[in-house]
């Protein structure tokens, strides 16, 4: 834990980062629970809700190609405060969605958002490197997974509380004031030292990134290894649950928001456990992990209070899986092509979640058990960990 600390001590731009990660994570979990309870009080169907859940990572499928070049082209400040307005902009938005004929905008709202967001993530992402060493890198990968976990978990859990008294509404208020907060950090960032002086053309940039990855095989494999978190997209299945295992428990938006608040607290601890034991030879063991963890969830969804142990189960690894997969992408790719790396690993990223999220709708309609969908998810990770020891082997990681 002190080598985190002393990380974010001793490096202001990464400090600042972090805190604008923070504050953007924070209040797209906040929303992110109030956009579920909204749909849940519109008795919306489940083709609706599981649409929803696909449409917050369409946009980095769709927009990978371009964004990948915009974030090796525009000075990355400019193009943070450009994407942090257009999203505090698409939150204020989500106050005027109250009838299922709006589902149309409120997808389209996600869809821009998200979409901007996955630009900032590859902005920041694609500045570690250049900010960092490589063993900086590791432990900033894993500083991030630890504020994405703590925003998870009071994004989720408090503003499960927070719509429970002041309603929906006011909850994407308070998203919206978050970002006035974030744009007064990000003011004091500097970041001249890394404006690209890249001057080629769209299209060459585009021709060139794939060209990289033609050339650079060990880049493809390693974008496909990160691709397995994907597959821990929960966000329809705790909806599901929320909706017609525990619905008689709490209110919706208590038992989304407590779920995904005992799930979170795990990927808080886990990277700091596993930070000492995560290498290129323990990381099949952590995937295997990974798969136990879900497997235990799967068997204690019966009853909702006892799942919690299962859900920190499924948490535990899953971080680090993320942490480690991601630093070795940064450390074997060219600086040159960071930005165009990153977007397309968003992109094979989003793909395995959106076809996960259609699939756990699908399987459900189908009469499949939520629990059995569940244990199907963890049991990709042995796929992962056989696949890792492949590249391992091939590659010489």
């Amino acid at each position: 834990m002190l080598k985190f600390i002393a990380l974010l001590r001793h490096n202001r731009n990464f400090r600042l980062i972090s805190a604008v990660q923070f504050i953007s994570l924070f209040g797209m979990w906040f929303s992110h629970t109030g956009i579920f309870t909204l749909l849940i009080e519109l008795n919306a169907p489940v083709w609706a809700v599981t649409a929803t859940a696909a449409m917050a990572f369409v946009p980095s499928i769709f927009l990978a190609p371009i964004s990948g070049i915009i974030v090796d082209k525009i000075p990355p400040k400019r193009l943070l405060v450009i994407v942090m307005s257009i999203e505090a902009v698409s939150v204020l938005m989500l106050v005027f969605i109250d009838t299922l004929a709006l589902l149309w905008l409120l997808l389209v709202i996600i869809f821009v958002r998200m979409g901007v967001g996955g630009v900032a993530f590859q902005v920041e992402m694609s500045l570690l490197p250049k900010l960092l060493s490589k063993k900086g890198v590791k432990l900033a990968n894993e500083i991030h997974s630890i504020i994405w976990a703590v925003a998870y978990t009071l994004g989720m859990g408090l503003s499960g509380i927070f719509i429970y008294y002041f309603g929906v509404i006011n909850a994407f208020l308070f998203d919206f004031a978050l970002y006035c907060v974030g744009f007064v950090i990000m003011s004091r960032l500097n970041l001249r030292a890394f404006a690209s002086k890249n001057t080629d053309k769209v299209w060459q940039m585009l021709r060139e990134g794939l060209g990289y990855l033609r050339s650079h095989p060990l880049v493809a494999h390693l974008i496909a290894l990160h691709a397995f978190v994907g597959v821990t997209s929960y966000d329809n299945l705790i909806a599901l649950l929320a909706n017609y295992e525990y619905k008689e428990i709490l209110s919706a938006s208590l038992v989304i928001g407590f779920m995904n608040m005992a799930r979170a607290v795990s990927l808080i601890v886990g990277p700091i456990v596993l930070s000492r034991f995560i290498n290129a030879r323990t990381l099949p063991l952590v995937m295997l992990g990974q798969f136990a963890g879900i497997a235990l969830w799967s068997v204690l969804q019966f009853n909702y209070w006892i799942s919690f142990i299962g859900l920190f189960a499924a948490g535990f690894c899953i971080s680090t899986i993320w942490s480690y997969t991601f630093t070795q992408l940064q450390n074997n790719c060219d600086s040159r092509f960071y930005g165009r790396v990153i977007a397309y690993n968003d992109m094979v990223y989003f793909i395995v979640a959106v076809g996960v999220s259609a699939l756990i709708g699908l399987l459900f309609e189908l009469g499949a058990s939520l629990a059995l969908i569940t244990f199907g998810m963890g049991a990709t990770f042995i796929v992962g960990a056989l696949y890792y020891l492949y590249i391992r082997r091939n590659y010489g990681i």
